[in-house]
């Protein structure tokens, strides 16, 4: 079953980045994300590709420019994920055959990075938006968009947020933490899977 969760690996080293992936992936997450102002993250980039890119989407986040594009998939990156909407690095990612979220809050965002060819939206803060935005900003977008939701999402919230309009879901330190050991990570990544398979059953 292919689940709407993008695991977000702030701060991993790539020392931990394959007994990490593995354990998101034995759990049922197959989308991983590693922000590029974490330790060396095109290293861990490089290595999760190279060891589970047939089973998993790897990719990068906190991408800010074009340049920033060509690395990621020079490293082996699927998809790049930003905090905001930049039109050059979003063609960049087009041009590049590469997956791509930029981040959106305002109509005027959502449609700007529609029109620039984004593969889906990653709506930061979600907090910020609230269930009500979403569901008003939803009424307005093309129905095949693609709405991820990331910032403060609970995973007791999942069903509500779905029923809104979400797509699915950027989780980071709810699963993630510098340090966090592999097993931990693998066990509350199972948990956030039953309780994602719960609110879209």
């Amino acid at each position: 079953m292919h689940r709407e969760i993008i695991a977000i690996l702030r701060g991993i080293d790539p020392d931990e980045a394959i007994p990490v992936a593995d354990a998101l992936i034995a759990a049922g997450i197959t989308r991983i994300e590693v922000p590029l102002n974490s330790p060396s993250p095109l290293a861990s980039i490089e290595a999760m590709a190279q060891a589970v890119g047939e089973t998993a989407q790897i990719g990068a986040g906190t991408v800010l420019s074009p340049e920033d594009v060509a690395r990621v998939k020079e490293a082996g990156g699927q998809m790049v994920v930003s905090p905001n909407f930049d039109a050059e690095v979003v063609a960049a990612t087009v041009e590049a055959g590469l997956e791509s979220y930029p981040g959106v809050l305002t109509p005027t965002e959502c449609f700007g990075a529609i029109k620039a060819g984004a593969t889906g939206l990653k709506v930061f803060p979600a907090f910020q938006m609230g269930i009500d935005g979403l569901t008003a900003i939803r009424a307005v977008l093309p129905v095949e968009t693609r709405l991820y939701m990331v910032g403060g999402v609970k995973t007791a919230a999942f069903r509500e947020w779905i029923a809104a309009g979400a797509t699915g879901f950027g989780i980071g330190t709810s699963l993630y933490r510098p340090g966090d050991a592999a097993a931990e990570v693998g066990s509350r990544a199972a948990e956030m899977v039953a309780a994602y398979d719960e609110a879209v059953s």
